[in-house]
């Protein structure tokens, strides 16, 4: 191969080119590369393709079973587990069965707790290429071998080993994936890794640290959640709940109220690691909650602290381009009654693939949602100076608005959401959808009412939100419905304006659409409700799938005890599903103990005293054909 990077948009053949600009980026680009390489079949919404989005598999039933099921005629293997070494050349430290790995050569694993990923392929292939995926948080109960007790500097830093980035090389081989190791493109980002600041925060006075007086310079990125693919071949990861590993003092500062920071923190990293105590270093609390940009294909790049798209636990960002090719990243707060943003780049996208465009990014508009009661919606620019962003309510300048996202949403008065997480965009008609995962406190004292965007109150199931721009990605307004009211189908219909059917499900998380338009829907019940109450006869959570056109919904796979599916994401024909099985096993209060008895899960190994490890996992049809077709 000449050249390992897939082609850039505007490299693409003008019909091609023009499918992509005229629908945005979604699954269209990743099915644009099949159809160079002569696979999947470009999104067009006439002839073969139109139809090819139709469910064509059996659905499983709801399962408790510690294993991975799936429909007949399709096999699900697992390929890339916690602690299986990158592939680094020279360094390979192989797992210990009882994670007696020492912080260095976890530096050097498959980190805990798999969450957000993407292919990148090789020449267009479907057969080799790249994943590039996140580690969102650690069990300390099960990181260490002997669990929390006592919490040591050391355990500290091989938890700070174990989150952060990976990117790892995969080959189908004689029918099966394989993890290529050594691999030159094998790469991990830890709390070690110098990241770049870029766009209007960098330098600015809220990020500097005695460590870092010129704010320009992060090591790390922590709680990274969903995932975004460009179309000039990068992978965006967002910081999330980044301010669990923060402590503060008896007087917090409003910003830190804002975020709820406390004088405990749940992850204690404070404790023997003063960057994370937030009385002492209080800017380095600024330092995350960031969208982030790194090349898969280059190794030696740094990876990059996008400070434009604003400061939020991000859940990802999503890209897609308008007719002009401007980029436009779609992101939301996955937090109970945050908010939903799009940022809107100044400039066109250039050929010649990430380092062409590397400060894309770094200048263009934020704005946050408002979604109206009479089905239409407004996205609100975040810009200095506009409206009550001024430095009489505390906004100093561009930078201090994008600091301090979240209380600019406030003032502009943009909806409260019910935990806004994966975004994804239809490759046919170019709606996005939105999952909104639950939010037990709409509608108690004190907390905000329902709306028309988030109507139940008490909100235990969640659902998943959809609207189409008003023009271009860039429009102003846009109008909005609901997809689907998770729970009951028959609720569903009777109270959402969409025409959902089909499999009941709760806690809608990842979500992603492949190349022929079919809606892939992750769930995330949380451990203390897997199995109890109106959640007992969903089971284990779930894949499924969805045809927007006639609402039908059909559960793909079921995971394991205890885990989250997450991070789904296709080859350019479509052929093969890569996923992600987060913390099998977790206890009910989310974290285990080395020493219970009990064993929620001992998948994947499956040896009686072996520990759940989180996963990359395969999906094929025994056939070979399209998945899900």
């Amino acid at each position: 191969m000449n050249d390992p990077r897939q082609p850039t948009l505007l490299e693409l053949s003008d019909p091609a080119r023009r499918i992509v600009l005229r629908l945005g980026f979604g699954g269209a680009f990743a099915a644009l590369m099949g159809a160079q390489a002569g696979c999947a079949q470009a999104p067009v919404a006439s002839g073969a393709a139109a139809g090819a989005r139709t469910l064509g598999f059996a659905s499983v039933p709801p399962s408790r079973a510690d294993r991975i099921i799936v429909p007949p005629g399709y096999v699900a293997e697992v390929l890339a587990p916690w602690g299986e070494p990158v592939g680094i050349p020279g360094a390979m430290p192989a797992w210990r069965d009882d994670a007696g790995n020492s912080a260095d050569e976890q530096a050097l694993q498959m980190g805990m707790h798999h969450d957000g990923m993407q292919f990148y392929p090789f020449d267009g292939s479907s057969t080799h290429g790249l994943l590039a995926l996140n580690h969102e948080y650690t069990d300390d109960g099960l990181l260490h071998p002997d669990g929390l007790v006592p919490w040591t500097a050391q355990k500290v830093r091989k938890a700070q080993m174990a989150v952060g980035l990976a990117v790892i090389e995969v080959r189908l081989q004689d029918g099966r994936w394989q993890h290529v190791r050594p691999s030159r493109y094998a790469r991990r980002t830890t709390m070690d890794t110098p990241f770049a600041v870029a766009g209007p925060a960098a330098g600015h006075p809220l990020l500097c640290t005695a460590a870092d007086p010129r704010g320009r310079r992060i090591l790390g990125t922590v709680a990274n959640c969903a995932s975004g693919r460009t179309p000039w071949g990068t992978y965006l990861a967002g910081e999330e709940n980044f301010h669990f590993l923060f402590s503060g003092g008896d007087t917090p500062t409003a910003d830190q109220r804002r975020w709820g920071i406390a004088r405990g923190a749940w992850y204690r990293w404070g404790e023997h690691d003063a960057r994370f105590d937030a009385t002492r270093n209080p800017n380095e609390f600024h330092r995350f909650g960031w969208v982030v940009e790194l090349d898969p294909f280059d190794p030696q790049s740094t990876p990059v602290k996008r400070t434009a798209l604003g400061r939020a636990c991000h859940e990802g960002a999503t890209v897609a381009l308008t007719r002009d090719g401007r980029a436009v990243v779609y992101s939301g707060e996955d937090r109970h009654f945050e908010y939903l943003y799009k940022f809107v780049s100044r400039d066109r996208m250039q050929p010649g693939g990430a380092r062409a465009n590397a400060s894309l990014l770094d200048h263009g508009t934020l704005y946050a949602a408002r979604f109206d009661a009479d089905g239409r919606g407004h996205w609100l620019p975040l810009v200095h100076g506009l409206g009550p962003l001024t430095a009489a309510n505390g906004f100093a300048d561009q930078g201090e608005v994008l600091v301090k996202t979240r209380q600019a949403c406030d003032l502009l008065g943009a909806t409260r959401m019910d935990r806004p997480e994966w975004l994804a965009i239809d490759p046919r008609s170019g709606h996005i959808y939105c999952t909104l995962t639950n939010n037990l406190r709409r509608g108690l004292p004190g907390q905000p009412p329902t709306d028309a965007a988030n109507p139940r109150a008490r909100n235990s199931m969640g659902h998943i939100i959809r609207w189409h721009e008003d023009g271009d990605f860039d429009a102003p307004m846009l109008h909005w419905d609901h997809f689907v009211l998770a729970g009951d189908p028959e609720q569903s219909r009777a109270q959402a304006r969409g025409n959902v059917r089909g499999d009941a499900f709760a806690c809608p998380d990842g979500l992603a659409f492949d190349p022929y338009g079919r809606l892939w829907i992750c769930t995330d019940i949380g451990p203390r409700d897997l199995g109890q109450g109106e959640m007992a006869r969903l089971g284990n959570n779930q894949l499924l799938a969805a045809d927007p056109d006639s609402g039908e919904v059909r559960r793909f796979l079921t995971g394991p005890v205890g885990c989250e599916i997450t991070g789904p994401c296709f080859t350019p024909d479509v052929r093969t599903l890569f996923v992600n099985v987060q913390h099998p096993g977790e206890a009910p209060g989310e974290r285990n103990d080395p020493a219970d008895p009990r064993r929620y899960s001992n998948w994947p190994d499956q040896r009686p005293q072996g520990r759940p490890r989180s996963a990359v996992v395969v999906v094929r049809r025994v056939d070979g054909g399209v998945i899900g077709a």
